[in-house]
């Protein structure tokens, strides 16, 4: 059985569950449950602890922080595949997945020796003359990090690497899913020479667990990641704990008249639908065509989306293997049936092969569909046709949602006019994202950045200082 991780100690706890893999549906671990007393013994560690990791000089916490990269270096077919077992991530993408998590804690550790404040010049108003003001940056104190099943390792490295960085502690729940990354990780962080206390892993309900983080005051900032749902409720019971907020999204791409239909955008636009089986906050699951090229770019996305493999997750060759759940995958069904229904034609996919969602492409899908305007998280796409730029503009920005959106085009002003609407990428799939940009929604996408020199803005408070010389 696998044990929690408390003030740099393995606990065995005396409830547990058996995880099963999302592909095979066969048992791969035994998952330790925390009741309230084990999660109150990881408070009180990091609590413990934050001090004297806040004092702790830059370049110690940033020694650490590559040390760990350089663990993940050495361990990385290791590393991925936990994150193929536990998530039915195929081995290639969790391969890449290590590799930005290798990047993640570089950056953190970059970041960890330049955190600084400013001078103020107070003469510049009257009253102001003879005194040297500056600021400092100071950490928070405890993070709560409640982290999803999608990316059980990165997702997880861009709240503990900027957390570490700034010398906060840190109490990490996973996704009840995928919590062998994050076993893994204090492993890990334990050999790279971390002191016990600054990082503890307690897995278990929701209920428990996340409402213990959220309501307890010695926790100073809660950081999650996932469903809005979960989110609002997260910010409804936080008071005025300080709070990160990373929600959901249905991404979108428009595909302008002007642009080049050809097998680089098609496999990019692959790419942006089904990478991780569609289970990435930033996934394609609308896509806007122009009505001029629209035949074409159908035609060839279609014939895309069929010669992707489907299998399990440990083969090499696999594109797309099964969603976290078998509710999940019946769930998504049920929008497929609804769409059809509606009257939207399924161009590929739509069913099930064993617990693997086939790559599925509807077309001409009403707004007001499941498939449109909720979050698939799935390998789900719908491509509509659209008379103009302007057109398309307003159907990506009739959401409730506001992450990321991609717009192709060679049009400087459709660019700039899609630019004045929202945040997008020109010429690229809203499923961009490198590890040191900042990252982060409006609306019900969520409130706050990551990216690790803006998550340690989030992480850390500023501190001001005014010498009087008179």
């Amino acid at each position: 059985m696998e044990k929690l991780f408390i003030n740099g100690e393995w606990v065995t706890t005396q409830s547990s569950e058996y995880l099963y893999s999302p592909y095979t549906e066969e048992k791969i671990a035994e998952i330790p449950i925390a009741k309230e007393a084990e999660v109150n013994l990881a408070i009180d560690g990091a609590f413990k602890a934050k001090n004297s990791w806040a004092r702790t000089p830059a370049h110690e916490k940033a020694s650490i922080l590559e040390k760990l990269s350089k663990l993940y270096e050495k361990n990385l077919e290791k590393a991925a595949e936990i994150i193929a077992m536990e998530s039915a991530k195929p081995i290639r993408l969790a391969e890449m997945e290590v590799s930005r998590t290798i990047q993640t804690f570089k950056f953190a550790a970059e970041e960890a020796k330049r955190i600084h404040g400013e001078t103020i010049p107070l003469d510049a108003a009257p009253g102001g003359e003879r005194r040297v003001s500056y600021t400092i940056r100071e950490p928070l104190g405890v993070i709560g990090a409640i982290t999803p099943f999608n990316f059980p390792l990165n997702l997880v490295a861009h709240k503990i690497g900027p957390a570490l960085a700034s010398g906060n502690s840190i109490v990490l729940k996973p996704a009840r899913q995928t919590p062998l990354s994050s076993f893994y990780l204090a492993e890990l962080l334990e050999e790279a020479g971390l002191p016990k206390g600054v990082f503890n892993v307690v897995t278990g309900h929701g209920s428990v667990v996340g409402d213990l983080l959220v309501m307890d005051s010695r926790i100073n900032m809660i950081t999650f990641t996932g469903s809005p749902e979960v989110g609002v409720g997260i910010r409804n019971k936080a008071g005025l704990k300080k709070v990160t907020l990373e929600l959901g999204s249905n991404a979108a791409v428009i595909i302008d008249k002007d642009t080049e239909v050809n097998k680089k955008l098609i496999d990019r636009c692959i790419t942006g639908a089904f990478s991780n089986n569609g289970q990435v906050c930033i996934s394609i699951q609308r896509m806007y065509v122009h009505e001029n090229i629209y035949d074409k770019f159908a035609e060839q996305f279609i014939e895309a989306a069929n010669k992707l493999k489907i299998g399990d997750p440990l083969d090499s060759d696999t594109d797309i293997s099964a969603l976290i759940s078998k509710r999940e995958l019946e769930d998504r069904l049920s929008w497929i049936r609804e769409a059809k229904e509606s009257g939207a034609e399924i161009a590929t996919g739509g069913k099930e092969e064993g617990t693997v969602l086939c790559p599925t492409v509807i077309l001409e899908a009403e707004n007001r569909l499941k498939v449109s305007c909720q979050e698939a998280f799935a390998p789900i796409v719908i491509l509509n046709k659209v008379k103009s730029a302007a057109e398309a503009i307003h159907f990506v920005n009739d959401s409730r949602f506001g992450l990321q959106a991609g717009i192709y085009t060679k049009d400087i002003e459709t660019a700039l006019e899609a630019v004045d609407k929202r945040g997008v990428l020109i010429n690229d799939i809203p499923t961009f994202r490198v590890d040191h940009m900042p990252y982060g929604g409006v609306k019900e996408s969520g409130i706050g950045r990551e990216g690790i020199k803006y998550a340690i803005e989030e992480m850390t408070e500023m501190k001001l200082i005014i010498w009087n010389r008179n």
